[in-house]
Order: C-alpha cells, then structure tokens, then sequence
C-alpha cells in the first residue's frame, strides 16, 4: 500500500531533497520535490499527494506556518518535519501545528522511512470522516448533539457542557458507530495531531466523555473498550 503513495519533498536545500528523493525512490516510493511553499501549493494544485516531508526553515515561509495553514484549510495530508533543531520545543510547536511526526536532521534513511510507514499505515486504516452540513444533528441513545450550537442535550432537556477535546471525540464516534477504533484512529479523527503515538490522553477524553453521558465506567453501555483494540461507540445513531 505504502509502495505506490506520492510522497512530497519540501526542502530548500537541493542536495537535501535529491538524497531524500533517492532514498525514496529506492524503496519504491513516488516522489516529487518543492524548495519552497509556494512550490508546494502549485503542486498539490495539480497532483495527489500521500504524505508531505516538510523543512522547517524555509526562505519564504517557515514550515509550521506552512503546516498550520495546511490544516486551516482543512487539508489532512500527513505531514512529517524535517528540522536541524533538536530543541524539544520546536517539536512540540510543530507537532501543535498539525505535523504528524517530526525527525531532527541529521537523520538515518532507514529511521525516515520507518516513520514515513508508519504515518501512512496509521492514516491509510482511518474510515472515512463523514463531512458535517451546515445544520447537523446526532440523534442517539437518549442525546442530541447539534453540531452548529455544539451542544449536546438530553431527553429531559438538560444541556450539558463539553470541551472542545470532548466534543471533538464524541463527533468522531458519531461519524463511525459501531465500528471498533483504535486510540490512534480516534487521535487522527478527533484531529488530536499535538499527540504522540504514545499519548494516553484519549482515554482521559473517554472517561470524561462517559461520566457526562451517563455511561457506567464500571460496565459501559455507550462507549464500550475493547481490549488491546481501542473503543466502540455502540448505541445506532441517526442524522438529520
């Protein structure tokens, strides 16, 4: 699957994005190169890309404003930064940004393809995210979540508070009940991207997210955990 992914080449350094190239090419990758932002938006403008390698000191713009502004605009292109900075805050800030991974140069050719695969296999098994109407409304259980007033109400009208994190997960449930997902997948749908492959901070999300609908943590009939899985979202829910 990752074999014949399009993978894009942000670099400003010629000899950087050659070596890159190569190594990619070689492990059967498709590559295309841009020494610049506006190199990048031309090209993603004309051709499908599966994953980005983005520098993150560029001459026009630098990378995390190209990443923030990528995701602004709703793109989900997988994004990895490249940086010479082995500063730990500037990983955070590009991980904030909406970057999917970050290596520090310089960097072994068999570690970026490692994590090159390892970002598109997590992002390639993601279902499908259902686009929102104007207007939406998640009928489930005995809730309605309106999308527009992001209110979540009971049968007996009583409204109850969520964060933009819980929120953000209890939509990404919705859009795929039924349906087993990982903690990585609920990261990526809930566009948890500041957090590392390690993060336990869906499960916090979870048990908050139980506690206001109610739902035994004990014996959950909502939001079921399945072992060494992730979590299902059980109840039917309809759309208006």
């Amino acid at each position: 699957m990752q074999k014949s992914s399009h993978i894009l080449v942000v670099d400003d350094h010629q000899e950087i994005r050659s070596l890159i190239s190569q190594l990619l090419e070689k492990d059967g990758y498709r590559v295309s190169t841009a020494a610049d932002g506006r190199g990048m938006r031309r090209l993603l403008d004309k051709r499908h890309v599966d994953l980005i390698v983005l520098d993150l000191m560029l001459p026009d713009e630098d990378g995390l404003t190209i990443c923030r502004n990528l995701r602004a605009g709703t793109s989900s292109i997988p994004v990895i930064m490249l940086t010479a900075k082995g500063d730990g805050v500037d990983r955070i800030l590009g991980l904030e940004m909406g970057a999917d991974d970050y290596i520090a140069k310089p960097f072994a050719g068999r570690e970026l393809i490692a994590r090159i695969k390892a970002v598109l296999r997590r992002t390639h098994a993601l279902p499908p995210t259902m686009v929102d109407s104007p207007t939406q409304v998640y009928r489930f259980d005995q809730w309605t979540l309106n999308t527009t007033k992001r209110e979540l109400e009971s049968d007996a009208d009583i409204v109850v508070p969520l964060s933009t994190g819980e929120y953000k997960l209890l939509l990404a449930f919705l859009q795929h009940p039924q349906r087993v997902l990982t903690r990585d997948q609920l990261l990526d749908l809930a566009k948890g991207r500041s957090a590392t492959p390690f993060d336990r901070s869906v499960d916090l999300q979870v048990s908050r997210l139980r506690r206001k609908l109610g739902d035994d943590a004990k014996n959950p009939k909502i939001i079921k955990t399945v072992w060494g899985g992730g979590y299902v979202f059980t109840p039917k829910v309809a759309r208006e």
